[in-house]
């Protein structure tokens, strides 16, 4: 299969995120998932959210795509509040749709960020690179973006264009 999804994460579904977003699935023939448009509830012990798009969302992921890119921009140092809830359901997978969840097995996880200047702290990928770990999958890496006065500039594309470089070398 090989196929790739970007997971778009951002509060703006056409904000500065997706236009790295839209820049990165043409290269990559990637489809997108923008979570801005899903109803994720937050995750709960008492699995009160069952009925929203999260497992749905994430049977689609399994079902079809082999390489995950998780883009998000930079909010406070840290993934977007929508990521953030995302990212908190996959537990759902670990204790109520264990099936699914194994499934992740052996799959590929990206990470890209989003902000307004190059200026990323080095433990922004934490989560992601251990999450890859805990769930058995294949981190291929991360890249951190930028948009300035409304465009990517020569330096990012630059940035940008390795890492795909490097992701469809390691797909």
């Amino acid at each position: 299969m090989n196929r790739t999804v970007i997971i778009q994460g951002s509060s703006r579904s056409k904000g500065d995120t997706h236009k790295i977003v839209e820049y990165i699935s043409l290269k990559l023939d990637a489809d997108v998932i923008d979570l801005n448009t899903k109803v994720i509830g937050h995750y709960d012990y008492e699995y009160k959210n069952a009925d929203d798009d999260f497992i749905t969302v994430m049977t689609n992921i399994i079902e079809n795509y082999d390489t995950l890119i998780f883009a998000t921009p930079v909010y406070w140092y840290s993934m977007s509040s929508i990521m953030k809830a995302f990212f908190d359901r996959i537990s759902d997978l670990l204790r109520v749709h264990k099936d699914t969840g194994r499934q992740l097995r052996g799959k590929n996880m990206a990470m890209l960020s989003c902000s307004n200047y190059n200026d990323l702290n080095t433990a922004f990928s934490m989560p992601f690179k251990e999450s890859a770990k805990y769930l058995g999958m294949n981190y291929l890496g991360d890249v951190h973006t930028w948009i300035e006065e409304d465009i990517i500039t020569d330096e990012a594309k630059q940035i940008i264009d390795t890492y795909i470089k490097h992701i469809k070398k390691a797909m």
